[in-house]
């Protein structure tokens, strides 16, 4: 029986445009001792068909109902076999020496669960962004930095199938920072290896995202984190009131000024009305954030008045 040294889990919904460009360039690895498992998640377009067409006896497919990207990810990792696992989205792509690169690093490095490495966004706004490098996780608040957000997108990484295995995979119930809280969850006390090249690409398609998603994405993250500090009360028991407030809705609040200061109005009413909630932030912080309380088209007339067009932070002072 064959048994690779990497496991690759392909997530696939209707991706068969992105798919000669993704497969192909897991085809092209310098490494070669890998398995690809691509994972159809319900597609109504040509999809299936493509993935079996392949020949390579590398590739399996699986079909499943649509049930998500966290449960696709989940079915192909119980189907894994390699020591090691990366995670390879339909649509993104790797540069040919990304799993040689990462395998010999974790290979040294028997006391670390996951290496992570350098990405860049391509097809955003019509030119690629600039490369970017994580920085290194492992100092002596660590955990504390993971907390505030994993700066590495899926396909970035390597990780030990052990661990993945230990955690439980991906939680279903996430539609966005399912990512993050994995990642947490395996490096918050486990060693971890940053690789500073940039090895992979995050292809962006259409038009940006929208302001529904912009504000799930960021509640989300914040049910990410209520939950961590749940299931670890040793690692919340090691931040006072105040820092922990800071961690979870400081955050959530810078989220919702970089909403506002795009003119990301839905997006920025729903995050800062869940920071009020909690009864966070500065007393200017609350003129900004009161209005997400009046009728939307009222809220736009103010903003459309304000005198600070294209800020991207926070308002002056704070």
């Amino acid at each position: 029986m064959f048994v690779p040294q990497i496991s690759i889990v392909m997530p696939c919904f209707n991706a068969a445009a992105h798919l000669p460009h993704s497969v192909g360039s897991v085809l092209a690895q310098t490494f070669s001792d890998w398995e690809l498992i691509a994972v159809d998640d319900g597609s109504d377009d040509t999809t299936l068909t493509w993935l079996g067409a392949q020949t390579d006896p590398r590739i399996q497919v699986h079909t499943q109902v649509n049930q998500g990207v966290s449960v696709a990810r989940n079915t192909g990792l119980k189907q894994a076999q390699g020591r090691y696992v990366a995670f390879l989205d339909a649509d993104d792509t790797w540069v040919p020496t990304f799993l040689e690169t990462l395998s010999a690093t974790l290979e040294t490095r028997p006391d670390a669960v996951l290496a992570y490495c350098g990405w860049q966004n391509v097809g955003l706004l019509g030119k690629p962004g600039k490369p970017f490098i994580p920085p290194d996780y492992e100092t002596p608040a660590k955990r504390e930095t993971l907390f505030t957000g994993c700066r590495w997108p899926i396909h970035a990484a390597l990780t030990r199938r052990a661990a993945l295995i230990r955690v439980g995979g991906f939680d279903p119930g996430l539609k966005n920072a399912e990512d993050y809280a994995l990642w947490l969850e395996i490096a918050g006390t486990a060693a971890i290896v940053r690789v500073p090249e940039v090895l992979a690409s995050y292809h962006f398609h259409g038009g940006g995202q929208a302001s529904s998603q912009h504000a799930r994405a960021a509640l989300q993250l914040l049910s990410a984190q209520q939950a961590y500090l749940t299931r670890h009360p040793d690692f919340a028991a090691q931040l006072d009131h105040a820092r922990r407030r800071e961690l979870l809705y400081g955050n959530l609040l810078r989220q919702g000024y970089t909403c506002y200061w795009k003119r990301d109005l839905p997006a920025a009413r729903t995050i800062f009305r869940r920071v009020m909630r909690a009864g966070y932030g500065s007393t200017k912080d609350w003129l900004y954030m009161l209005p997400a309380l009046l009728p939307t088209r009222l809220h736009g007339f103010l903003l459309s008045r304000s005198n600070n067009p294209g800020k991207t932070s926070y308002p002056p002072d704070n």
